[in-house]
C-alpha cells in the first residue's frame, strides 16, 4: 500500500502553507482539521492544482538553467 509522506520533513509548513493558498485560488472552504463537509471533486482539484503548478516551476526553473 502506497503512503503519502512528506521526503522532506522541514518542507511540511511549507506544503500546508501552499495547499490553503491553492484552495483559496479555487475558492474551495478548506480549513485546518476535518475537511469531511467537502466533495472529493473539491478536495481533487485542490491536489491536482498543485501538482500543476509544481510542475510548471520545476520546468520553468530547468528551463533557466
Amino acid at each position: 500500500m502506497a503512503r503519502n509522506r512528506i521526503e522532506i520533513p522541514e518542507a511540511k509548513e511549507a506544503l500546508e502553507r501552499f495547499k490553503f493558498e491553492v484552495a483559496n485560488e479555487l475558492g474551495v472552504p478548506l480549513k485546518k482539521g476535518y475537511n469531511g463537509d467537502l466533495t472529493s471533486y473539491q478536495n481533487g482539484s485542490v491536489g491536482g492544482y498543485m501538482v500543476k503548478k509544481m510542475i510548471q516551476d520545476a520546468q520553468r526553473r530547468m528551463a533557466g538553467q
